[in-house]
């Protein structure tokens, strides 16, 4: 009786533990998904040629901060929308602006709600509204024809750039690192989580991907520590995308965040 007794206790343990944790693991979610940085130090004058802050307005009233980089180089005609990853702020983008600047392009560098020092915190549908606000600006703004708007989306900014191309006119899609689902990605990084029960926000990129119908790349490194390079495949073949593998390159490496075969995926898609 008293083993019998001592497993019914480890087992009412066990199930409060598993309780108590998936209770915190669900209150606290989004303090796990989005890792927002603080306000750039240095102003954009200083680190573009010819860079400039923006305010971008959101339909929620939010007023966010951005950064536009013209190009430096004989101009194409396309401005690269940049919804970033999740980590760091628009000053970590300031190589990837360069390089796009350098080839020809005008260049925004988003940074969502709760990032960069702006107001607000980022939710799924938080980080779609910020995305629609820069397009608009890009478009009602700056009379930027989205014909000639390409939409680059990194990790997270994948998710969101995917979103924002089924809803609103672009030219061209290029998602660096690009995951399927939030859920797929907790199944990787949280696996004693029973994620697709909790998570508030989803970012399904894989089924989304399928509505696209402008010109789409996916880049992946092939040493990617954060996202499986089986995900940005299985993206790439669900939008019926090139894919295009960094041989080697981890994720936050400079040659995947910036390097000739990022500038060049950009380039394809702009036409």
């Amino acid at each position: 009786m008293r083993r019998v007794a001592t497993a019914v206790r480890v087992v009412i343990a066990l199930v409060v533990l598993a309780v108590v944790t998936a209770t915190l693991a669900w209150a606290f979610q989004r303090r796990l998904v989005y890792l927002p940085s603080g306000a750039p130090g240095t102003p954009p004058e200083q680190l573009l040629d010819g860079g400039s802050t923006v305010r971008v307005h959101t339909e929620d009233g939010l007023e966010l901060a951005a950064w536009y980089a013209p190009a430096t180089a004989l101009a194409t005609g396309t401005t690269v929308l940049v919804l970033p990853g999740n980590a760091g702020s628009r000053a970590v983008r300031v190589p990837l602006a360069r390089a796009l600047s350098a080839s020809g392009f005008d260049v925004l560098l988003l940074d969502y709600r709760g990032y960069g020092g702006n107001p607000g915190s980022a939710t799924e549908e938080g980080l779609a509204a910020d995305a629609r606000a820069a397009h608009r600006h890009l478009v009602t703004e700056r009379g930027v024809d989205p014909v000639r708007l390409v939409l680059f989306g990194e990790s997270l900014g994948a998710a969101v750039a995917t979103r924002l191309a089924v809803e609103r006119p672009v030219g061209g899609l290029v998602l660096r690192s690009p995951f399927t689902s939030l859920a797929d990605m907790a199944a990787v990084h949280y696996p004693f989580l029973p994620a697709r029960a909790l998570l508030r926000d989803r970012f399904p990129v894989r089924e989304t991907v399928r509505s696209v119908t402008v010109p789409t790349i996916v880049v992946a490194g092939g040493a990617d520590e954060i996202v499986p390079t089986a995900q940005s495949r299985a993206v790439a073949d669900a939008a019926g995308a090139p894919y295009v593998e960094v041989p080697e390159a981890r994720h936050n490496d400079s040659e995947l965040g910036h390097g000739p075969q990022v500038v060049d995926a950009v380039r394809q898609v702009s036409g």
